[in-house]
Order: C-alpha cells, then structure tokens, then sequence
C-alpha cells in the first residue's frame, strides 16, 4: 500500500505538469479553432532560453528564468501569434496547424544546431530529498511540483471566471463576433490567449526539464502526452485537460511499477483510443455543434 500511494503521488506531480501544457491546446483550440503541433517545443525551448542565460550571460538561475520567461512570452506568444497566427488564420484551421508543425521542426533543429544535440543537465527549482511518514516515502520534488501547479490552475481558472479580462477572454472564445458586438476586443483578448499559453508553457518548461533534462527532442514525447491529455480530459475545457493530464500521469506510473515500463507509452494511446471510441468529446468534455 506505502508503495502504491508513493507511486499515484508521483503520477500526480508529473501528470500535473502534463496538465499546463494540455490547458495550453485547450486555451488555443478555444481562441482561434486550431490546433498548435509546436506545444510540446514551447515547452522544450524555454529551458534552453534559461541555460542561456546562466552559461553565456552569465546570470544567476533566478534572473536567468525571469530572463527566460521574458522571451518565452515574446517569441511563444506575441510574435508567434502576430507573425504565424494572424496571416494564416483566415486561411482556416488545417494551414495554421501544417504551420505549427512546421515550426516544432524548425525550434527543434535550431536549438539542435546552435546549442547541442546532447542533453543538457538543468538545475532542479525545487527541495531535494524526501519525507518519510509512517514508511510512505515522498518526494519533496513531487510534493513541491503539485503544489505549484495546482496553484497556477487554480489562479489561471479564477482569472478567467472572476475577472473582467477573463470573461472577456472567454466571451471571445465562445463567439467572437457576438464578443465584438458588445465592446470585447477580440483580438486583443486572443493574444492576451496566446501569452497565457506562453507562460503556462514556461511553466511546465522550469518544472519538468530537471527531471528529464534539457533536450532538443523532449518536445515531441511532451507535447504528444499533452495532446493526449487534452482530448482525454476534454478538449474544450480546460478543467478537462488537467483530469487528463493527472489520469494520464498516474496510470503512467502505475503501469511502469506493477506491469512493464516497456509499455509504458502505449498507455496513453489506448486511453486516447478508449475515448475516443466511447466518449468522443472527453471525460470532462461537452459536445459541440458546428455549422457546416
């Protein structure tokens, strides 16, 4: 039993880092009816921004992630959103989406060709070590890193219900034309989309990099669990993401301590395909009805 707590915890924290990078797709998917295929490289790049900053500028790690945070917001969210997303989006969903595909290729060369092909050790954010209690055995890392998220979910969920950015952001997303009627600035409230996404992706970047270190290629295994996660949990709501991305984090590592770890990768893909099958819009998710 102490080992089974201590692996659903640990399912837990991994599966709520998964989680801010599955709110991401959901995020975009609400604000501009797309699908971003580079999600998993906006979680990949930012800690390579960090490692710039620490071994070539010379900054300590705290300045070094604020510095981090800074072009991640910059490059993941506005410039991405002005440059990419405004010209093709009229063009409709399946452009963007080749586009996006596009660009995970071209981070992940970039950072393969200008940084390393190797993996990069990254320094850990959090307390080292582990608590004891009763013989169950926590890790502080685990602990630390499910405190965090789910604050940062929680502060992301009362942000879009309480506030007047938020409701607007929402207003937006549900219908954007109705949303322009009555005052809402649509396009600014999808950019301010696209720059939550950025920092939610940061996030998840500063979290999970020392666990699995920094990688040019840790983007396409990342952003696949996240997309996993999204359409598990619920595509078109963001408390369907999170379910997802802890559903998937624990069975993760379930499947890893009890049956194979050689399996381990096919878990989420059955799951997608359970879903898929049996609750098409997701566990959470509400169906959708689309003039065609």
């Amino acid at each position: 039993m102490e080992q089974l707590i201590q692996v659903v915890l640990s399912g837990l924290a991994t599966g709520s880092i998964y989680a801010l990078a599955a709110i991401g797709f959901t995020l975009i998917w609400q604000a501009a009816q797309t699908v971003n295929f580079a999600q998993g490289e906006f979680v990949m790049l930012p800690a390579f921004f960090v490692l710039i900053g620490i071994n070539f500028l010379g900054m300590p790690l705290w300045l070094a992630m604020l510095f981090g945070l800074a072009l991640s917001v910059l490059i993941l969210g506005v410039a991405f959103k002005r440059i990419l997303v405004d010209p093709l989006l009229s063009h409709g969903g399946l452009s963007l989406i080749i586009a996006t595909m596009a660009v995970a290729i071209l981070m992940k060369e970039l950072v393969k060709e200008f940084y390393s092909a190797e993996a990069q050790p990254y320094p850990a954010l959090v307390p080292q070590g582990a608590w004891d209690l009763s013989g169950v055995i926590i890790s502080l890392q685990d602990i630390s890193h499910l405190i965090i998220c789910f604050v940062v979910i929680v502060g992301l969920t009362l942000f879009l219900d309480k506030t007047k950015v938020g409701r607007c952001m929402q207003a937006a997303a549900q219908n954007a034309a109705v949303a322009e009627i009555l005052g809402v600035n649509v396009k600014r409230m999808i950019l301010y989309t696209f720059v939550v996404n950025a920092v939610l992706a940061t996030l998840a970047s500063f979290l999970i990099t020392p666990v699995y270190l920094a990688k040019f290629s840790s983007g396409e295994y990342l952003g696949l669990i996240a997309f996993i996660a999204a359409i598990v949990g619920g595509f078109n709501q963001v408390r369907g993401a999170l379910a997802g991305g802890l559903l998937i984090g624990v069975l993760d590592n379930i499947t890893a301590t009890y049956i194979t770890a050689e399996y381990r990768q096919a878990i989420p893909l059955l799951l997608l395909i359970a879903v898929i099958l049996f609750k098409p819009e997701g566990i959470l998710g509400k169906p959708e009805g689309r003039a065609v």
